[in-house]
């Protein structure tokens, strides 16, 4: 035992260090960046602002809500008249495709606020890689 001890500095448990072991030997790598601060350390940088999207805001974009599809002749589309139906690939109840720039997004279904017609979301797509 040391017959002076050091001073004990608390732990910070905030965040979970994952130390991997150094392939050079000695001590292991951690991983983990936010730690707690020795007087050995020197100054933190403060952190960077991310990117700015205010430059993004204003941009139009074309959002669509697809209740379904349908694949008719162009004789029977040329026979439409008011009140004929035309019967759609998707059944009452299903989810909506919400399109944004011709880019799937969102799934919802269809509401009705105040008159107007509208789409609560209900799952979001999964960005494709």
């Amino acid at each position: 035992m040391d017959a002076n001890p050091q001073p004990m500095i608390p732990a910070d448990f905030d965040e979970i260090d994952t130390a991997l072991p150094n392939p050079q030997g000695g001590a292991a790598i951690s991983e983990t960046t936010d730690r707690a601060a020795t007087p050995a350390d020197p100054p933190a940088d403060p952190p960077a602002d991310p990117p700015s999207m205010a430059a993004v805001f204003d941009v139009p974009v074309k959002v669509q809500a697809i209740l379904g599809g349908a694949k008719i002749s162009i004789n029977d589309l040329l026979n439409t008249r008011a009140g004929t139906v035309i019967e759609l690939d998707r059944r009452v109840g299903e989810p909506v495709d919400v399109l944004v720039n011709g880019r799937l997004l969102a799934r919802g279904e269809l509401v009705l606020i105040d008159g107007a017609l509208g789409v609560t979301l209900t799952e979001i797509a999964k960005p494709a890689r």
